[in-house]
């Protein structure tokens, strides 16, 4: 059985010891012969580093590995790289959330003005990574869980059309897994069916093997409770934040009651209500900041301070599932299904082929193969076209170092109340990321 070298990049984030730690319980499935770390900041890597340096050598010994934030290192001879960047850390996803909060607006990490805002960031980084790996390892597939994904994906399509990328994103994958708990099944034994873009879709579908269609009796549970389960509570220790999210989705469906909704659908059909009940003093960068980091990299540090990572363990979340089930869909060719975010080209038959969308594929050696989910209905189909519209004027904006496109993004933004509010934020933002856009003209 072949073995395969994977970079991380983003060695440093928080994620990064829950992609391992699944790596190393997939051995037997998907097995590795070396593995590193990048990142440029190498001081926050280091823990992290130190930390795996030690589960490694404890669980794995045969595995070489290293870290570093060297790119011809870190990239010469690799299969996989896992890319999972945040472009001015949580520093700037606090002002992401908290600028927009202050003109009245949604504060989010990937919708809104905050998603633009970051998206603007992430475009350069993604784009010089992508060039880094095809320069060292031009046979490297990269699969970019990195955010905001929808920018990014239209960034890399627009920009680098031809790189071996995939774009992805656990939302779906974390939300059929409570629509499993919901009807007692394993998410494997589901097929969905599902059309939108990232952040923003609709599942119209989800059958057992045997072909029982779940639809109704999930969407009779999600009207009355949203997609909050027990079992998630008790098991994921769930920040109220999230709670709150999956439980608003019972107001996400009621808009529609056909389909089953994307819980991200909230910032665009309720901004008013996400503005009233956010906290500008304490937002959601600040509720990871005291949680996930805190926690990660404490346990970390004691692995280190230790020399030993007995007694300590890190979670593997849907994200490290997903990206570990589509390295071994591409590595061995399993034509596994999964959600993904591709080039439209048919697969919603009445909306634009060069769209970014997020639609079931069939994964193997050549990447995603698109399943056609047909027509889809007016409503939702007026409601992608104006965030596709917005996504790709925010590329537009950064390739042409273009004001007036981005004050045109965040105008049409469902979530920004009007042209003068957009350009009050425009103004605003354009200050906080001085240091990461290209100049505005």
């Amino acid at each position: 059985m072949k073995k395969f070298s994977v970079v991380i990049a983003g060695g440093g984030s928080t994620y990064t010891p829950g992609i391992v730690t699944m790596l190393l319980d997939h051995l037997d499935q998907f097995p590795i012969r070396k593995l590193k770390l990048y990142d440029n900041d190498e001081e926050r890597q280091r823990v992290i580093g130190e930390a795996l340096e030690i589960v490694l050598r404890e669980n794995a010994p045969e595995i070489e590995y290293t870290f570093t934030t060297d790119p011809e290192e870190a990239f010469t001879d690799v299969d996989f790289c896992f890319a999972h960047i945040r472009t001015g850390k949580y520093k700037m996803r606090e002002l992401d959330e908290k600028i927009p909060l202050k003109h009245g607006v949604v504060g989010q990490e990937t919708c809104g003005p905050g998603g633009i805002a970051y998206g603007m960031r992430s475009i350069g980084d993604m784009i010089e990574l992508i060039d880094i790996m095809e320069k060292y390892s031009p046979e490297c597939w990269m699969l970019n869980y990195s955010n905001p994904a929808a920018i990014v994906a239209e960034a890399c399509r627009m920009l680098r059309p031809q790189a071996k990328v995939l774009n992805i994103c656990d939302m779906p994958v974390g939300t059929l897994r409570r629509m499993s708990q919901i009807i007692g099944k394993q998410p494997k034994d589901l097929d969905v069916r599902y059309f939108g873009l990232n952040h923003f879709g609709w599942w119209t579908s989800i059958k057992d093997k045997e072909g029982h269609e779940y639809l109704p009796e999930i969407r009779d549970y999600v009207a009355k409770h949203g997609y909050l389960t027990q079992v998630e509570v008790d098991t994921q220790h769930m920040d109220q934040s999230w709670q709150e999210t999956h439980k608003k989705a019972k107001d996400l469906l009621a808009v529609d009651p056909r389909f089953l909704p994307n819980t991200y659908l909230k910032y665009y059909f309720y901004p008013d209500y996400v503005v009233e009940h956010s906290d500008i003093h304490y937002t959601r960068a600040n509720e990871v900041i005291d949680g996930r980091e805190k926690e990660v990299f404490s346990a970390a540090q004691r692995i280190v301070e230790k020399g030993t990572a007995e007694n300590e363990s890190f979670s593997a979340g849907s994200h490290a599932t997903f990206i570990v089930d589509l390295a071994r869909a591409i590595a061995y060719n399993t034509h596994e299904r999964m959600v993904m975010i591709v080039e439209n080209n048919g697969a919603i038959a009445n909306f634009d082929d060069d769209a970014m969308v997020e639609v079931p594929c069939i994964v193997g050696t050549d990447g995603p193969e698109p399943l056609c989910q047909g027509r889809i209905p007016e409503f939702e189909r007026a409601l992608m076209y104006q965030q596709v519209t917005v996504e790709k004027l925010v590329v537009q904006a950064y390739v042409e170092g273009s004001y007036q496109k981005l004050w045109q993004a965040l105008t049409l933004s469902k979530t920004v109340p009007s042209a003068k509010v957009a350009k009050a934020l425009l103004d605003d933002l354009i200050e906080a990321n001085k240091e990461y856009w290209p100049e505005l003209h």
